[in-house]
């Protein structure tokens, strides 16, 4: 990736596809799958013909907010410790919203994840416009509301208005264990995934993302204006549980699903158990079980990606696309029954924690380059500051600008993915991703089946490291070795009985001490970066509080 100079600095724009599995964009796809299957992404593989795209990109995290917060960041969630949902950032980590606003960028976020943008975590900070899609009152540009100015104006006041009131409960459903429990009763999801929003509007914000890349190409071809590039952040959630795709893209993926009432009747009762959605399987999924989710949960790939070839084509034609940066990646991705999970809550297989990562900046950035090397999603952080122009010289003069050490200013150009694109990895292939188990969700599961998380070790932080196609996976104090070159769907660990009475024994646990070796020396060195202070816990306000803001919002007598 060339350096540019600050006259010449690209806009941003961030596309994270939350729950997007790697395997399901079928720009990851063989020859052999291409000829087989129907595509689910066209405009994404559209766009990775024209973009880098890397083969292994690994997520820090198996869940959302300790990703964004390493994506934002650039550091592994063992740093930043944003590993749970009552955490705030800690203001030690400047975010890179926060360093691109402080080098002359507009700073705006569309997401539709409530995660992200209504819990007080510390994930907006830096951006000067935040539009969310999720919660009970969503948030969009004047533009967006079909009606007249004057009552835009109105109704955005009252909205602000109840929206200061209903942020705190919506707080605290995420972070109270009564609240958080009283949320997964099936007759009350119906209201929180539809009213309030859970899934946010896909539509909606492509939509309003759509009006504001158009408003910023007339202004930046205006020579009257200052030319001010753009950092714009797009959260998108349709391929997370429940599930709904559009009847079109049902009929495509699952043509069965119309005649076939015990299909019809499995994914009805499934989209309002969320319990399900997050716990270990007790059992495998039956064939129909297993189908009907892979099959929906591809039609809803193919829905959002139907949605985002009107952003690419916004680009286009408008001619942002010559000077702006397109990265789409994922914050992770989904389990679909393998190794008897589903969700997103525990392990670190590839399914959760492989995602797509792609790179589009003609002239830049190499058309149509496949990356094999694994990378970390964290990388985007020195990446996308290293492309605007961001460098160990760089002065930040603004009053409220936040600290950079010199250590992370030459971070940025030493850990840029533009290292890789030139074969000089600085990381040589070797990657860690964490998955801290949700607090909040082991509570609430360990009242109707403690002995299941038990046995599948779901109280245990998880952690892989990669070195090229190895891969180790350490659970609490067990191991299991992988060679995803020979088994991509790890299913034989090489450390199982069998694979220890093979000739390869002994070489075999020399290799598994220089991983775990390696592991401890990792995080011993993610460790040592953290701030002296502890991390902030957010303040659950009192059941008091919470009943009077509630009866307020009309939720309760």
């Amino acid at each position: 990736m060339a350096k540019t100079g600050s006259g010449e600095r690209p806009n941003i724009l961030l596309i994270v596809l939350d729950t997007q599995r790697a395997d399901r964009l079928s720009c990851y796809w063989s020859e052999a799958e291409r000829a087989k299957r129907t595509p689910t992404s066209p405009n994404l593989d559209r766009l990775a013909s024209e973009s880098t795209l890397f083969e292994r990109a690994i997520a820090p995290a198996q869940w959302t907010i300790p990703s964004h917060a390493s994506m934002f960041t650039g550091e592994y969630p063992s740093t930043h410790q944003t590993v749970q949902a009552d955490i705030e950032l800690s203001p030690s980590f400047p975010t890179l919203a926060e360093l691109l606003k402080f080098s002359g960028y507009s700073t705006v976020g569309f997401c539709n994840n409530p995660l992200v943008g209504i819990l007080k975590n510390g994930l907006r900070r830096g951006f000067e416009t935040f539009y969310n899609y999720g919660g009970a009152l969503p948030t969009r540009p004047a533009e967006g509301n079909p009606l007249p100015q004057p009552f835009n104006r109105l109704i955005a006041a009252y909205t602000q208005f109840w929206r200061k009131l209903s942020y705190p409960v919506q707080n605290a459903f995420a972070r109270s264990d009564r609240l958080f429990q009283l949320a997964l009763h099936p007759w009350l999801v119906p209201l929180w995934t539809r009213l309030v929003n859970f899934k946010g509007n896909t539509a909606a914000s492509i939509a309003d993302l759509n009006r504001y890349l158009q408003q910023m190409a007339r202004r930046q071809s205006d020579p009257r204006s200052a030319n001010q590039p753009f950092f714009c952040f797009v959260n998108l959630m349709e391929p997370h549980l429940p599930y709904w795709p559009p009847e079109p893209f049902v009929q495509q993926f699952a043509p069965y699903f119309k005649s076939n009432r015990a299909a019809r009747d499995f994914l009805r009762q499934y989209n309002v158990q969320p319990y399900r959605w997050m716990a270990p399987l007790p059992e495998p999924l039956s064939p129909l079980q297993a189908q009907v989710l892979s099959d929906i949960y591809d039609a809803e790939v193919a829905y959002q990606d139907h949605l985002l070839g009107s952003v690419f084509e916004t680009l286009r034609h408008t001619g942002l696309e010559r000077n702006t940066l397109v990265a789409v990646v994922a914050d992770h991705g989904e389990g679909l029954g393998e190794h008897q999970f589903v969700g997103h809550a525990f392990v670190v297989y590839e399914e959760l924690i492989r995602v797509p990562l792609l790179l589009r900046y003609p002239g830049h950035i190499p058309a149509g380059e496949r990356i094999a090397t694994p990378v970390s999603t964290r990388r985007l952080f020195h990446t996308l500051l290293e492309a605007a122009g961001f460098s160990p010289s760089l002065s930040l003069s603004q009053n409220r600008a936040p600290r950079v050490s010199l250590k992370i200013r030459r971070e940025i150009a030493r850990l840029s993915l533009a290292r890789t694109l030139a074969g000089e990895d600085p990381e040589q292939g070797t990657v860690l991703s964490e998955a801290f188990p949700p607090h909040i969700l082991i509570r609430a599961m360990e009242n109707r089946d403690d002995q299941l998380l038990q046995e599948r070790a779901c109280y245990a932080t998880r952690r892989a490291l990669y070195e090229g196609s190895t891969k180790l996976i350490q659970t609490g104090e067990t191991p299991s070795l992988y060679n995803l070159e020979t088994d991509p769907e790890e299913l034989r660990d090489l450390l199982s009985a069998g694979a220890w009475d093979t000739d390869s024994g002994t070489s075999l646990s020399t290799w598994l001490t220089r991983l775990q070796q390696g592991l401890k020396q990792w995080l011993a060195w993610a460790e040592s970066r953290r701030p002296a202070s502890a991390p902030r816990k957010v303040d659950v306000e009192s059941d008091a509080d919470l009943v009077r803001r509630m009866q307020e919002l009309g939720y309760l007598e």
